[in-house]
């Protein structure tokens, strides 16, 4: 079913286009190697990837900071291993992965296409809750910024997403309307959810195929927005 009306098309940007866990994995794979780390990484990866989504959930509910986010979710990680290892590497850890993780550029499967396809049509924006300086960095190695008239971050807007100022923020920057704008992204409760009740109308990526159940329009590959839009 068409949506009508829409001239802006809003993006989340991690696990929507932007290829989350294969470059997650890849950075931990050089930040590992680099600090002498010997753990397995899938090992890792099965024990991190809940407890850094746990922390992403805290962070959006301005239950912990930034700092204790990116530590608390290496700390909470290595000792659910029993893996020993010090605070100081831990940090050292923590900042060698932000500066690695936006060296891989690995977009999910049909971002370009869909990108190129909606270009002609729509204006396209991004609203994210990524750090600032490291989602614009993402978005210039994997060749997609200038394919955004506006980028908004949390961290610009000074609230994350579901809350309803980073939306607004967002459309005031764009020149769009409530009524002609659409948001797409994986995250029900910040993305759908958060933009639905502030007016926009709303596409869910279920990326990773998991069906969840709801009452939005739901895709599971991108090229599938173009049942929409």
């Amino acid at each position: 079913m068409k949506l009508n009306n829409i001239e802006h098309v809003f993006f989340d940007l991690d696990h929507t286009l932007w290829d989350f866990d294969r470059n997650s994995a890849l950075a931990f794979k050089e930040v590992f190697e680099k600090q002498k780390i010997e753990l397995d990484i899938e090992k890792f990866l099965e024990v991190y990837i809940p407890i850094n989504f746990k922390y992403w959930e805290l962070y959006r509910n301005d239950s912990v900071t930034k700092e204790a986010l990116r530590y608390g979710r290496l700390k909470e990680s290595f000792d659910t291993l029993k893996f020993e290892t010090q605070d100081t590497t831990i940090n050292l850890i923590a900042d060698d992965y932000i500066e690695y993780l936006p060296n891989n550029n690995h977009l999910l499967e049909g971002s370009i296409e869909i990108l190129d396809k909606l270009k002609q049509d729509y204006k396209l924006h991004i609203i994210t809750n990524g750090f600032e300086e490291v989602q614009h960095k993402k978005m210039r190695n994997s060749s997609i910024l200038d394919y955004f008239e506006t980028v908004t971050t949390s961290e610009e807007a000074g609230v994350k997403k579901p809350h309803p100022l980073i939306f607004e923020k967002a459309i005031a920057k764009s020149g769009a309307n409530k009524s002609n704008s659409v948001m797409i992204g994986d995250n029900l409760e910040a993305d759908i959810i958060g933009a639905h009740q502030f007016g926009l109308h709303v596409i869910y990526l279920d990326y990773n195929g998991q069906s969840v159940q709801n009452q939005y329009p739901q895709i599971q590959k991108l090229k599938e927005l173009l049942n929409y839009l």
